[in-house]
């Protein structure tokens, strides 16, 4: 007996090993993990409950790779809707810095959470990098927000250590030892990092960007995590600001600095990676370096586009990220995969990027960015029971007929119909199922008033 069943689906694209695609397919979770995959020939087993999954596509639950959370506070903040990363960054850093706490960053994860679910996320990662002195436990606060909404977490302890006195971006209150870091990088993985199948939550360790951290705490990092076996993120080579300051301040570009400090390895992910160099991008495939690219950010930010089919075909895994919301606004996966398709194909080539290889990069990639191949990102038996379901109907789908995959991202803007995370749903019939909803978007506001000087 399954705990769910989500049956007569148009198509199940399982993005498995194999790539099967199984119309009229079904898929049947138990005890948290997905327990068998058919077609419409193949007997269904007997669950407590059902998905009628008729005129959808059902595919596997999409990751987010980078994200700042605590953005959504300011999210379209009027005053820097028009600015490059830097400016951008050292405008709001005083607003983040003086309003961060426990409670904002509760509900600004919680909030957040909520419209990645709503856009067929189940797996999310953060990079939460700001911990000012005296707010608190801001990552502890995020975790708990995804463990009440109930979606697969992955934070990361962020840090920033280089300030403006000493060369660096961020101001002085913005900025931590580098001792205190690692010893709250520890505490937080012995806390919260669960390494078994199918864990809700992981922790992984993320110094900000070169502008904002030493060389030695870099190198000190990938240590600790090498000793702790957890993953490592941070940003990279996100734009021509960043290759100047390298330059400027370590006499070397982003990525050799990547491979000077010892995070050119399998267990790191680069968020953006826009900027590598033909050379560069194949190092960066052979030491199997995993990308967050984030075309909506990319684009406001006027970062520029990542080189996404030459990095995959170089041998990185490349997943997706939406991004902090003050920079890409929009929480949505399902618009940055779209978007991805779209941009692949301006730059490499209209065959060169398709809407299945999109869907990968939205599933698959980003389990490999996360170090969770085989259990994320798939719709195969011992995989965790995450699933999107995709209505497929409506004026916005009319003439879709013949490939639910293509249309999927080629038509809309869509919201996941279901969403399931470990077999439980999260989203029913397009609607959050939490209770709470509206009183967490009202404290939500209140906060944000706060944070934009409205109240």
């Amino acid at each position: 007996m399954a705990d769910l069943l989500i049956r007569n689906a148009e198509l199940v694209a399982t993005v498995d090993e194999s790539r099967r695609e199984l119309p009229g397919g079904w898929v049947s979770i138990s005890e948290g993990l997905i327990s068998a995959v058919g077609g419409p020939s193949d007997p269904t087993p007997e669950a407590d409950s059902e998905i009628d999954a008729s005129g959808c596509l059902v595919t596997p639950g999409l990751v987010n790779t980078h994200h700042h959370l605590f953005q959504n506070l300011t999210r379209a903040y009027a005053p820097m809707t028009s600015q490059p990363l830097f400016g951008w960054l050292q405008s709001l850093y005083p607003l983040w810095t003086a309003n961060l706490d426990e409670e904002a960053e509760y509900h600004a994860a919680w909030v957040g959470l909520a419209e990645l679910a709503h856009s067929g996320c189940t797996t999310s990662s953060d990079h939460h990098y700001l911990h000012p002195v005296g707010a608190g436990d801001l990552l502890s606060a995020e975790v708990q927000a995804a463990l009440d909404l109930g979606v697969r977490f992955h934070p990361t302890y962020g840090s920033m250590s280089l300030s403006q006195k000493d060369g660096g971006l961020p101001p002085d209150n913005a900025v931590r030892d580098e001792d205190d870091i690692l010893a709250e990088s520890e505490r937080h993985v012995a806390r919260w990092h669960d390494p078994t199948h199918g864990a809700m939550i992981r922790i992984a360790l993320a110094p900000c960007s070169p502008f904002s951290v030493t060389p030695d705490l870099m190198r000190r990092t990938a240590q600790l995590a090498e000793r702790l076996d957890v993953r490592l993120h941070t940003h990279l080579a996100e734009n021509s600001e960043d290759d100047e300051f390298a330059l400027a301040t370590f006499g070397m570009r982003p990525v050799d600095l990547y491979e000077d400090v010892g995070w050119m390895t399998s267990r790191t992910w680069g968020a953006h990676v826009v900027r590598p160099d033909p050379t560069e991008i194949r190092r960066l495939g052979a030491a199997g370096v995993g990308v967050a690219h984030c075309p909506s950010s990319n684009m406001i930010l006027s970062s520029g586009i990542a080189p996404v089919i030459d990095l995959r075909s170089a041998g990185c895994p490349v997943g997706l990220g939406v991004d902090g919301s003050s920079s890409a606004d929009s929480g949505s996966l399902w618009q940055e995969a779209r978007l991805a398709m779209l941009q692949g194909k301006l730059v490499s080539g209209a065959d060169a990027m398709t809407a299945r290889i999109a869907l990968e990069i939205a599933t698959r990639g980003g389990a490999r960015c996360l170090g969770r191949a085989g259990e994320l990102g798939e719709l195969s038996v011992g995989a965790v029971g995450d699933v999107a379901v995709w209505k497929l109907d409506g004026p916005t789908f009319a003439g879709v007929l013949g490939d639910p995959i293509e249309g999927w991202l080629r038509c809309g803007p869509t919201s996941a119909w279901h969403t399931v995370v470990q077999g439980r749903p999260v989203v029913t019939n397009g609607e959050l199922l939490a209770s709470d909803l509206q009183e967490k978007l009202a404290k939500h506001r209140k906060i944000a008033a706060r944070f934009q000087g409205l109240t």
